[in-house]
């Protein structure tokens, strides 16, 4: 039924992308004829060419996975207060983007910070290509700012990273054995309704064998959330074995060893000047809030295109 849906919106958007031609011919009879239709016209190509950029990128998407629904993980880096502030600006704009996409999303697990922001944060995005496109974001994010906690109002740096792995259905076999889990239950904390947090419900699971370390607390019930964190774990010990099995493993990784200078994919600077730069694409953007806020469309179709020359050169 997904791939059906696909499809009959890959039909539609080519019916959509012929009235809009046939739309613009129209506009540039009238204006042989000596109609003033200038603005008119300008507002269709405008909106054209937004159209036309929205079905590039999806072009761009012909991985295994990028079609799945995404979870995506947030941890602060060393700094305290700080970086785990910026931790939580990132969901925030994460949260925004799948909303501008009409995508929905859903907070599996959340840490709350000491003092402001927060440890860490996993949540999903469920939508055609969110795990396609939110793989723009792996690796490590940037801040520059005067910090907001510095009473001398000093100019501070932080770092925190995203992780991003596809979810996978109930079609693929993902073998998990029993004795290689440590389940761990807690107290929720953070977000939630007054019974989340006052009972046990939250669910912490570790795969020994791997290392790999899953939570959800979104949930009233124990077995509700045990559920959850299983599905999460299958999806990452699936992204697990595909990244020792692809060429690009090592850049991945490398992006996630560490929180610190000289990892970072993207720098949001916001004191002296106000930039963010994507460094591996070179694309920048004057407009900060507008980042923010959940535009980052722009950065992750440049990454998708440099993928795709990078492929298509090694072949």
């Amino acid at each position: 039924m997904r791939q059906r849906k696909r499809l009959e919106e890959a039909l539609a958007a080519e019916a959509d992308l012929e009235r809009r031609s046939k739309d613009i011919d129209a506009y540039f009879e009238l204006a042989r004829e000596g109609e003033s239709v200038e603005a008119e016209l300008a507002r269709e190509i405008a909106e054209l060419r937004d159209r036309v950029e929205q079905l590039e990128t999806k072009t761009l998407l012909a991985g295994e996975n990028d079609a799945r629904n995404a979870i995506v993980t947030i941890h602060p880096g060393a700094g305290g207060i700080e970086s785990q502030d910026w931790a939580e600006m990132l969901l925030r704009m994460y949260l925004r983007w799948a909303e501008r996409h009409g995508f929905e999303a859903v907070l599996n697990d959340y840490q709350a910070g000491e003092e402001a922001g927060i440890k860490s944060a996993t949540f999903s995005v469920s939508g055609d290509y969110a795990y396609g496109l939110l793989t723009s974001e792996i690796g490590v994010h940037r801040l520059v700012r005067i910090s907001p906690f510095d009473q001398q109002a000093r100019r501070h740096t932080s770092f925190a990273s995203v992780f991003v792995s596809p979810e996978i259905d109930e079609s693929i076999q993902v073998d998990i054995k029993p004795d290689d889990l440590r389940v761990d239950t807690y107290r929720s904390g953070g977000r939630g309704g007054q019974h989340v947090n006052t009972t046990d419900s939250a669910v912490r699971i570790t795969h020994l064998s791997t290392g790999i370390v899953v939570s959800c607390q979104n949930e009233r019930s124990q077995h509700k959330n045990r559920d959850r964190a299983m599905k999460i774990l299958r999806s990452k010990l699936y992204e697990y074995e595909l990244e020792k099995k692809r060429a690009e493993t090592k850049k991945i990784e490398d992006a996630k060893l560490d929180i610190d200078f000289g990892s970072q994919i993207r720098s949001y600077v916001l004191q002296p000047y106000r930039m963010v730069k994507d460094l591996r694409t070179r694309v920048e953007v004057g407009d900060v809030d507008r980042v923010l806020d959940g535009d980052i469309d722009m950065f992750i179709r440049a990454f998708l295109k440099q993928r795709r020359a990078e492929q298509a050169e090694a072949k």
